[in-house]
């Protein structure tokens, strides 16, 4: 079962291919995706991470959360269900 990771805090400049290459030495990336606002275009700051490994995700927001990623201090953990 995949684990889905959220990513607060990234740079604007950072795109999905970085995310993607940032989360990659922790296991497999099923898929990265930066969300970028609808009307510009720019990104919005934040992203999601989905690994295909419970165990490999905890390991990748151990690591990860409190680096820095194009010269920002991200935030790293588990991404919360969204309700509609």
């Amino acid at each position: 079962m995949s684990t889905n990771i959220y990513v607060g805090n990234l740079a604007f400049s950072t795109d999905s291919a970085g995310l993607k290459a940032a989360f990659a030495p922790f296991g497999d990336v099923k898929d990265a995706q930066v969300i970028a606002d609808r009307d510009t275009g720019r990104s919005r700051g934040f992203g999601f991470v989905e690994m295909t490994s419970d165990e490999e995700a905890r390991k990748a927001i151990a690591e990860l959360d409190g680096s820095t990623i194009d010269g920002r201090q991200i935030k790293v953990n588990i991404a919360k269900e969204r309700s509609r």
